[in-house]
């Protein structure tokens, strides 16, 4: 059984997004040193009959599955957790309430109200149980940042107990702050705003970036859960470079 709390010891935290739904996909990207793959069930192809095969194919591998949810329902988190998921990404935290539910469905009590039982797969089927379910392997919680909201209340948002990350989702956050107009907030503040909050509860700020470009920004921030592109991203880069390959190839050929 993977070890929840070692990874949380980690340093630093690399991954990448999984959007396309296929397990040939997780299998190839479960081969490389990423500390954490996400499963994307809000935008992506992972679906409730799915998603169990993708968390076989990470095997035994000591790779984290973070599964990102489309909506907070207890069914949903304590299906996920008991087929095996690490943890759990939440979309458009706005609040410490979103979250506290969110912890309660994650958690088996005195913390969470989560059912237990012992057959599920996440302990092979009652072959692997520990003593205390409630103490061991908690499962891991980011909180996804993406609106303005989100941002102004991150303090708040990162001192709940049982989140791990702050984690910015870019594409949203700059959507949001483009038609924003109260806190007239630019994208950098943002993350300095993010990143200084999880910082200060000893959490860990996080952040999808499609180009190494942004490195040095958000190293110089201080976040250390770091996300380079999505499946999507890379076969889409594959494909154009492989087109001006060829395109090159012909030229060359007149």
């Amino acid at each position: 059984m993977k070890d929840i709390n070692d990874f949380r010891r980690s340093a630093y935290w690399p991954g990448t997004f999984l959007s396309v739904g296929s397990t040939v996909i997780t299998e190839i990207a479960a081969q490389y040193p990423f500390k954490w793959l996400l499963l994307d069930m809000e935008h992506g192809g992972f679906t409730h009959d799915t998603i169990v095969d993708h968390l076989r194919a990470l095997g035994d591998k000591p790779i984290m599955a973070i599964v990102r949810i489309p909506t907070i329902e207890s069914g949903l988190i304590s299906k996920l957790l008991d087929a095996g998921a690490d943890g759990i990404m939440v979309p458009h935290v706005v609040s410490k309430d979103q979250i506290e539910i969110c912890r309660s469905y994650m958690h088996y009590p005195p913390v969470g109200k989560r059912g237990f039982s012992s057959s599920v797969r996440q302990y092979l089927y009652g072959t692997n149980v520990p003593e205390n379910a409630s103490e061991f392997n908690k499962p891991l919680l980011f909180a996804q940042i993406e609106d303005v909201e989100g941002v102004l209340n991150a303090e708040e948002i990162a001192a709940v107990n049982e989140v791990d990350a702050l984690f910015v989702g870019p594409a949203d956050l700059k959507l949001a702050l483009r038609y924003d107009t109260s806190s007239q907030l630019s994208y950098e503040e943002s993350l300095k705003i993010v990143a200084a909050a999880a910082i200060n509860n000893q959490k860990k700020a996080g952040i999808l970036l499609r180009d190494k470009l942004h490195f040095d920004l958000v190293r110089e921030l201080g976040y250390g859960c770091i996300a380079i592109g999505s499946d999507i991203g890379m076969l889409r880069s594959g494909y154009l470079q492989t087109i001006k390959d060829l395109n090159e190839f012909f030229q060359n050929k007149d």
